[in-house]
């Protein structure tokens, strides 16, 4: 680093965006340890900016061009992204903003180039939303479902071993497939690195290492200490898209709603120890949320689910709905 604590390396004024795009890539990839999922979405939400920029301005992109950008600009390239049957929603527009906006505190940081009359530009107001947890019933159907793979029965046992560490451990998919050989036996407690290499402690139930067993005594591949746990038809890494095909497969068989997708594995894994009377904040370290106020979207679930239950079965709650 020079004296002003930049890295010498780092992207100039004069550099394409595209250049300096890749060197903050790497940054999330390198230095900060973001997921190869999460690096690819960046990829694609600054890409498409850049790409939008160069016609929109009629050049080809500098970083140092950002420090002149207007609010007008970025609110164009927003509006553009909603346009057409595959406009973008206020969410995934508020998603795309939010990678913008690291990029250029990255710029601002690393680079010493400031584009601060961006800061000026809102996102659109996101309601609330819920997890959507499927319920205990479901969870274990899916689990068994799983099971039932068409082609052969070594793919089932593994699907079946990734969805339960999903429901049993509350784990995400990524840190289910960073599970290396050496990880296995699985002990009662397991480190896990999460989001920003950050690590947490998630226990392992019986009938998590129960399945992850299973899958490894049919396993038609060696599992080898620095290889991946979980392999793939043809003995690679399995990928996140087939645990999701996995899922819906189990989904459609049993004919649940669209919202049963590997995730609310683990939003079912908060919402149901929060039924049983677990801490919130004992909760918050199982899932790895950074800030209390992410888990308490599960205890709004209960509360939901309460509510709910009370107007479906209490005589005054169904007195009130006939007025």
């Amino acid at each position: 680093m020079d004296a002003t604590g930049k890295n010498a390396d780092s992207p100039l004024p004069g550099m394409p965006a595209r250049q300096a795009l890749g060197a903050w890539l790497a940054h999330l990839a390198d230095e900060r340890r973001f997921s190869p999922l999460s690096v690819a979405a960046y990829a694609r939400d600054l890409a498409a900016l850049i790409q939008f920029l160069e016609g929109h301005l009629g050049q080809t992109l500098r970083a140092g061009d950002f420090a002149d950008l207007e609010p007008a600009d970025l609110r164009a390239y927003l509006a553009f992204r909603r346009q057409g049957d595959n406009g973008l929603s206020d969410r995934s527009v508020a998603r795309a903003l939010a990678a913008i906006r690291t990029f250029l505190r990255w710029l601002d940081r690393r680079c010493g180039i400031a584009a601060p009359r961006l800061a000026l530009v809102r996102g659109p107001r996101l309601k609330p939303t819920l997890p959507r947890p499927v319920s205990i019933r479901d969870a274990r159907a899916v689990l068994l479902e799983a099971e039932l793979d068409p082609t052969e029965a070594w793919i089932g046992a593994r699907d079946a071993a990734v969805l339960t560490l999903l429901y049993a451990a509350g784990l995400r998919i990524a840190e289910a497939l960073a599970l290396k050989g050496a990880d296995y036996p699985l002990p009662e407690m397991l480190r896990i690195q999460g989001k920003g290499a950050k690590t947490r402690l998630a226990p392992i139930l019986p009938a998590a290492r129960d399945a992850v067993a299973a899958y490894i005594d049919v396993c038609p591949y060696p599992i080898t200490r620095e290889g991946a746990l979980f392999v793939g038809a043809r003995g690679g890494p399995l990928s996140a898209r087939v645990v999701q095909l996995a899922m819906a497969r189990a989904r459609h068989a049993l004919g649940l709603a669209p919202s049963a997708t590997p995730h609310a594995l683990r939003h079912a894994f908060a919402t149901h120890l929060l039924s049983a009377g677990a801490d919130l904040r004992a909760i918050q370290e199982l899932l790895g949320h950074e800030s209390l106020s992410t888990t308490q979207r599960y205890a709004d679930v209960d509360s939901a689910r309460l509510i709910a239950a009370y107007d479906a079965a209490h005589p005054r709650a169904k007195a009130r709905n006939k007025r």
